[in-house]
């Protein structure tokens, strides 16, 4: 399963320049781990955070201009960070798997003289077998939507680092003009229609590019969970579907598919989840006469079950969360905004674990991915797992890894729990 071994930010909201885990400028680092939560107060940036990784989802499936406006995001100038002039940055370093060479994207954003959005800068480089030091080699390389890719597994071009304000034009006459023959039969020159799309999404899709289109699907395969406990107790209509969306109003759909695809795991599942709802005795299904599978949720102190329509937001919740967990074909990135609202406390930890126990599962389940504000979810991780963010007086944020503090590490070790630690003060820097 492909991870994301690091990630940077810059000119997003409140996040003018954040680093999270390890880039190929930053082998010192850390990976990221498995599972990764962020931690930290009201208004420091953590809903920015996570959509930063949704708004680089958006830009990939509709276009940067769009992916600007959707989501109640208000536009280019409300999401660039305040007073800053260059454009937005990001930068995601990751492995197919875990013997595959790391994979380095960057893209960078800018607004035209009509002040519309479109991609100033894109790229993809990788290191060439065998290569442990040095520079990577770009196979992609867009500038206002021009520029050269390299087909198939060739290992492309190497660019001096003296800076991304490389010179594209000489790069593609020295290619076209004969003088690196032996890379050029494998070498394209590209110029995309829409400077708005992404090169990713257009090249992506063409069997000549793996490596690009490995990426593509990557990113395409990332799950923000937008989870609504409304939009869950509709009805939807029948049609049994594979995944959960990221509202969860398929809830009904994914049930309906995996009983009839996995009858025998599915009613398993079902005990199981049961057994993590506190006040839930069993959970099964009742099918309409339209063909529509209902969820029967059977309270200790009742006989009668509750559908789904008439249980709470928390249960709504933890049910969906567990049954995302439970997905045969899991996505490889799962990224959650604070799953703590409507859940009991004494729920999260037992949560916080099925999670770690899923992203580190031999069966290579997602990388998860989580912002909170719950101490008692807190309690159940790892310092290596928890990076807090704070901002500081110039409103921009700033990110750090808890086990980079040795004291709190050292108390950690001793037995004292982190999300206690962190409602003592221990981890606020200030």
């Amino acid at each position: 399963m492909a991870k994301i071994e690091g990630f940077r930010i810059k000119n997003f909201r409140s996040l003018r320049d954040i680093v999270l885990g390890r880039l190929w400028s930053r082998q010192r680092g850390a990976p990221l781990t498995p599972m990764t939560v962020v931690i930290g107060k009201n208004g420091v940036g953590k809903s920015a955070l996570f959509d930063a990784f949704g708004f680089l989802a958006d830009c990939l499936k509709s276009g940067v201009e769009e992916a600007c406006d959707v989501r109640a995001r208000g536009g280019f100038k409300k999401i660039r960070s305040q007073g800053q002039k260059g454009p937005i940055e990001f930068e995601v370093y990751y492995k197919e798997d875990g013997n595959a060479r790391p994979i380095t994207y960057e893209v960078s954003i800018e607004v035209d003289s009509s002040g519309r959005p479109y991609v100033l800068r894109e790229r993809l480089r990788q290191r060439r077998r065998g290569q442990k030091r040095g520079w990577p080699f770009s196979f992609l390389i867009l500038e206002k939507g021009k520029g050269v890719v390299w087909k198939g597994d060739q290992e492309g071009r190497q660019i001096d680092e003296a800076g991304s304000s490389f010179d594209l034009q000489e790069l593609i006459e020295q290619i076209f003009s004969g003088q690196e023959k032996e890379e050029s039969r494998e070498t394209e020159l590209v110029e995309l229609e829409d400077r708005r799309k992404l090169g990713i999404a257009t090249l992506g899709s063409l069997k000549q590019h793996p490596r690009i289109s490995a990426f593509r699907r990557f990113i395409e395969g990332w799950y923000l969970s937008y989870f609504a406990p409304d939009a869950a107790r509709s009805l939807p209509l029948v049609g049994p579907q594979k995944h959960l969306n990221t509202h969860g109003d398929n809830l009904g759909n994914v049930v309906q598919f995996m009983e009839r695809e996995y009858p025998k795991r599915f009613q398993s599942t079902l005990n199981r989840i049961a057994e993590k709802i506190p006040g839930v005795g069993k959970i099964d299904t009742e099918k309409t006469n339209d063909g529509r599978l209902l969820l029967r949720f059977n309270d200790r102190g009742f006989q009668d079950p509750f559908y789904a329509q008439q249980m709470s937001d928390g249960t709504l919740k933890a049910f969906a969360y567990l049954l995302l967990l439970e997905d045969p074909t899991p996505p490889p990135f799962l990224c959650i905004e604070e799953p703590e609202n409507g859940l009991y406390h004494k729920l999260l930890e037992s949560l916080a674990r099925e999670f770690r126990v899923h992203a580190t599962g031999r069966k290579g389940g997602s990388q998860v991915f989580i912002t909170t504000h719950q101490p008692y979810l807190v309690d159940a991780l790892e310092p290596d797992e928890v990076w807090i963010l704070e901002k500081e007086q110039d409103g921009f944020s700033t990110i750090s890894r808890i086990s980079d503090n040795s004291i709190v590490k050292s108390m950690v070790s001793e037995g004292l729990p982190l999300g206690g630690l962190w409602y003592s003060d221990y981890l606020d820097a200030s």
